[in-house]
């Protein structure tokens, strides 16, 4: 039980990494703020929370919208007084070569990722800062550090969080609040399902 007592925020959390993440926190004993687009699938991540024994409750958010992040994570530090943990895990694709790539998914996939990232760290800093403690772990990809072919925006959107956790690291260190970046290789998720196969 590493994470008794503690609270954590994970976005992306109803299904694939984010829901083995939280998961597993609630299996160390912290309770989790599932945050998410999708609210039946996000309930049912909720309700196997709470058979663990631990506090658990859905917060439906676009993490590209930085007014409905502010909201939503006023609402969890009124919910569980604390966010002693974030784990920004949210994240799509929308894969094709850069000459076919249209503008709305460049976009699209920028504001997700990597504006996602950004509006989550920015809302739940303050709290973390006042605590003068906390833990920031960013989702980004291999992808980020090699490249890919057909995935230009979604490359670039997982560089774009190593470098801010790089910074954002540095800015929060002396405040006890500690920002890290995991860059998973292929895992099977629900969004990779999705991905076309390259044999």
């Amino acid at each position: 039980m590493l994470l008794s007592g503690k609270n954590a925020l994970v976005t992306g959390a109803a299904q694939g990494i984010g829901k083995a993440i939280s998961l597993t926190f609630a299996k160390e004993g912290a309770n989790v703020a599932v945050c998410d687009m999708n609210e039946a699938v996000g309930q049912e991540t909720v309700q196997e929370i709470r058979a663990l024994g631990q506090k658990a409750e859905f917060y439906k958010v676009d993490v590209s919208r930085f007014e409905e992040v502010k909201e939503v994570t006023d609402k969890v530090l009124d919910n569980f007084s604390t966010i002693d943990i974030l784990v920004n895990n949210a994240g799509i694709t929308r894969d094709t070569l850069l000459i076919r790539m249209e503008e709305k998914d460049w976009d699209l996939v920028l504001n997700v990722n990597l504006k996602g990232t950004f509006n989550f760290t920015k809302a739940v800093a303050r709290s973390m800062v006042k605590n003068r403690t906390g833990r920031v772990v960013n989702i980004a990809s291999v992808i980020g550090l090699i490249g890919n072919v057909g995935q230009a925006n979604y490359a670039a959107s997982k560089a774009g969080v190593i470098a801010l956790t790089k910074s954002v690291a540095k800015e929060l260190a002396s405040r006890g609040i500690t920002v890290n970046a995991v860059a998973p290789g292929f895992i099977q998720t629900a969004m990779t399902d999705k991905l076309p196969r390259r044999d």
